[in-house]
């Protein structure tokens, strides 16, 4: 009982990373009906950025707690991603906002190639690994957990707080809910649907942000190509849990976690993959609009 409570432990925390991910696909779909594939590698970007930051703090500062250093990575994060999935969205996609379906899905991976390999070629093919940040762990009733866990927990649910009132309780997340149901009529009505969709691209990039600086305290190593399989399973998570849908997303991403984490236990690590996905697809089957998402209504 133990060894499942650990590893559903281990579940949670990563599972939280999917869903901080999970979330900018599915408000980027729910607005736009429009996959940003390049999302996986602004969260991979947000890792590097991240890492610039520490090596930089860690060379002026000395004997500085390292909570001052996670904010400042974490902000400084979370203001490049932004900038950079502004940047995307303003050049690469709404030029193709009207076009055929096709054409913005291949310009996203078209990005995410690029950014994936600009990345590459700007900070080397290797491993990059940092010295542990966090290092104390806990014990309790036999469960083993560590500070690195709580943190990465703690962080996504003040998160997931705070955009679930922004999106429900202020005139932006009202603006973006219109433009989800109808932008000609939003538009129509007043709300600027080009800043809007800005706007959404841009809280995307900074929870992916979080997401990346998160995932490089936890494992203390990024590499180039790190956007892709976490990019791909936060998708899945997205897909899972009804994409469109905020709580959906994070659903998802726990449950992504969990499967993970329970089949590494008690089966093959080298499968878990196929199992996450395994699962996707039986629910696709019988739940083909995810676990909390609606039936796409076809508008006429």
């Amino acid at each position: 009982m133990e060894y499942f409570v650990q590893q559903l432990v281990n579940g949670l925390t990563l599972g939280s990373i999917y869903g901080l991910i999970a979330i900018g696909y599915t408000m980027v779909y729910g607005i736009i009906g429009m996959v940003n594939f390049a999302h996986g590698d602004i969260f991979m970007v947000g890792a590097f950025v991240a890492l610039i930051v520490f090596l930089l703090l860690t060379s002026v500062f000395v004997g500085v707690h390292v909570v001052f250093f996670l904010l400042v990575m974490m902000v400084v994060a979370m203001v490049m991603t932004s900038l950079y999935n502004w940047a995307i969205e303003r050049l690469a996609y709404r030029p193709l906002r009207g076009s055929f379906r096709l054409a913005p899905l291949i310009t996203a991976i078209g990005m995410s190639i690029a950014l994936s390999n600009f990345v590459q070629v700007a900070q080397g093919p290797r491993n990059k690994p940092i010295p542990p940040l966090v290092n104390q762990i806990y014990e309790f009733a036999g469960i083993t957990f560590s500070l690195k866990q709580v943190i990465i927990v703690v962080v996504t649910a003040i998160l997931l707080a705070i955009f679930w009132y922004i999106v429900n309780k202020t005139p932006l997340g009202r603006a973006q809910r219109a433009c989800e149901q109808d932008r000609k009529m939003a538009a129509l009505l007043g709300v600027d649907v080009d800043r809007t969709i800005s706007i959404t691209f841009i809280m995307g990039a900074a929870l992916a942000a979080v997401a990346g600086t998160l995932y490089l305290m936890y494992y203390g190593v990024v590499v180039f190509s790190d956007g892709f399989t976490p990019g791909v399973k936060a998708f899945t998570a997205a897909v899972l849990g009804g994409i469109g849908s905020i709580p959906g997303a994070v659903i998802g991403g726990l449950l992504i976690g969990f499967i993970e984490s329970m089949w590494s236990a008690y089966f093959s690590i080298d499968y878990k993959d196929v199992a996450a996905f395994s699962i996707l697809a039986i629910v696709l089957i019988f739940m083909p609009s995810g676990l909390l998402g609606r039936p796409e209504v076809e508008k006429v």
